[in-house]
């Protein structure tokens, strides 16, 4: 059975999606209430409550197959500080990186690393933060490569993150994971300009992902919803025509189209600002009935909060998502416990990984790595 260390756990998304094949030596976190969670759902023995920071070889048991590191994206995000891998949250990576290579000291060397990010890591401080990343990486013994993965192509949500993919350089990788250039299913415009800013050594170091395309999700957004939602409530009437004020026309005449169409039909609305033709920044509602909702975020404001819009029998209905509508989003079964609070629950889930896309990566390029082997009567 392989095994992992989680660092930056959350709730254990990146756990959910590895499966009960994987066995857990570490988790570990700073945040008590995402621990919380992590304790409800996959006990507290393997969890480690405290800064990455503070962490030695000493609280990393054996020596794990996988290294999985969702660090945090606020200094990365275009809607961040943007101060990069020298802040405060982002920089937490370098603490992580430490820990990796105080192991290769001890030749616990995870076999494979697994980034994961916001695209803002690609340009952020005009790629210098990527290529100091992947110099890392390379100087740690490591060959690696990045892929873009939107988690629309799993779940019903528009959520295009970083994963960045690192081998031991002495692990012999099987010929079918490795690309003879980039793939645009995986590798768009942003991450090739990123690779061309990387330093020689780094360069030398990468590889070119081979990924199958994965299968079309089978949830659409309207599936995710709860009849009987908890946690929040419809608006009034006068609560929705305040929404609806706040739309342009274009995303007015999507309403009323949806209106119109004689049944049910489901719609996503962010609040957003944007600049008006006067140039003054204004708060604007937007909708899509694509069956797709917006990329979840952390509340960290009420337009951080995603609205449902519901279009039915002539009238049109809205209320916030639910924490458990928002969980189904990220690809969490039901039988997942949430935190009681409605801005906890939200949160784990917003900031985490999409569970089906750690499952995909897992299954076609994680395992492989790591070198598991499928039983002879596996389906590929």
């Amino acid at each position: 059975m392989p095994s992992f260390y989680e660092f930056f756990a959350g709730g254990g998304m990146a756990r959910a999606g590895l499966g009960a094949e994987w066995r857990c030596l570490l988790a570990n976190d700073n945040d008590a209430r995402k621990a919380a969670s992590y304790a409800a759902n996959w006990g507290a023995e393997d969890f480690q409550l405290a800064e990455v920071q503070s962490l030695n070889t000493a609280h990393l048991p054996g020596r794990a197959d996988l290294a999985w590191a969702s660090f945090p994206c606020q200094d990365l995000s275009l809607a961040g500080n943007q101060a990069g891998l020298k802040g405060a949250r982002s920089g937490t990576f370098w603490a992580f990186w430490r820990l990796m290579l105080a192991l290769a000291k001890e030749n616990r060397a995870p076999e494979v690393v697994t980034l994961e990010n916001v695209c803002g890591a690609l340009t952020s401080h005009g790629g210098e933060d990527f290529a100091a990343i992947g110099s890392a990486l390379a100087e740690g013994g490591y060959r690696f490569g990045a892929l873009v993965i939107d988690a629309v192509r799993f779940v019903p949500q528009s959520r295009p993150r970083l994963f960045v993919v690192a081998v031991r350089e002495e692990r012999k990788i099987p010929e079918r994971l490795v690309g003879a250039g980039p793939e645009a299913l995986w590798h768009p415009p942003r991450l090739l300009a990123a690779h061309e800013r990387l330093a020689r050594p780094a360069k030398d170091a990468w590889i070119w992902w081979n990924l199958p395309a994965p299968d079309p999700p089978a949830l659409s957004f309207a599936a995710c919803m709860e009849e009987e939602p908890r946690g929040v409530e419809w608006h009034s009437a006068s609560e929705t025509e305040r929404l609806l004020s706040l739309m342009a026309p274009r995303h007015l005449d999507k309403v009323e189209a949806a209106r119109r169409m004689g049944r049910r039909v489901v719609g996503a609305v962010y609040r957003r600002t944007r600049t008006d033709q006067a140039g003054r920044r204004v708060q604007r509602a937007e909708v899509r009935f694509d069956g797709v909702s917006g990329c979840l975020r952390t509340p960290a404001g009420g337009s951080s909060r995603q609205t449902i819009l519901v279009a039915e029998a002539g009238r049109v209905r809205s209320r916030l998502l639910s924490a458990r509508e928002a969980a189904r989003l990220m690809g969490l079964p039901d039988s997942y416990k949430l935190p009681e609070s409605y801005n906890e629950a939200y949160h784990l889930a917003g900031d985490g990984v999409v569970v089906p896309v750690v499952r995909f990566l897992a299954e076609h390029l994680l395992e492989p790595l790591a070198g598991v082997r499928k039983p002879l009567n596996a389906v590929a």
